[in-house]
């Protein structure tokens, strides 16, 4: 008996469906949502490597743990100098941002 695939979508054809083209200002702004999302989990992860909890993290950048708590959640309101102090004081990483134009 063979399999009824028709019906199946990639991602991005439900993307697309549900929130318009790459470009449009619906799927522009899923988008950056998607990428603070990443942000905030990648700071999760880094911080979790390092056997560091939110308190620890948040006193090395004079921050309060639940303002780390926020970020790790959703990353969207975070200031370029923040996530410098996160990433490079607290964690002793290194930011790497690009721009696609």
């Amino acid at each position: 008996m063979k399999k009824e695939t028709s019906n199946i979508k990639t991602w991005s054809e439900i993307k697309d469906k549900h929130f318009g083209k790459k470009g449009t200002p619906r799927r522009d702004e899923l988008d950056r949502e998607f990428e603070s999302f990443q942000i905030g989990l990648l700071i999760r992860k880094a911080r979790e490597s390092k056997n560091m909890t939110q308190e620890e993290l948040a006193r090395l950048i004079n921050k309060k743990r639940t303002y780390i708590s926020r970020v790790e959640n959703d990353g969207s309101n975070i200031t370029l100098k923040t996530l410098y102090d996160i990433v490079e004081k607290g964690l002793g990483g290194k930011v790497n941002i690009g721009i696609n134009i």
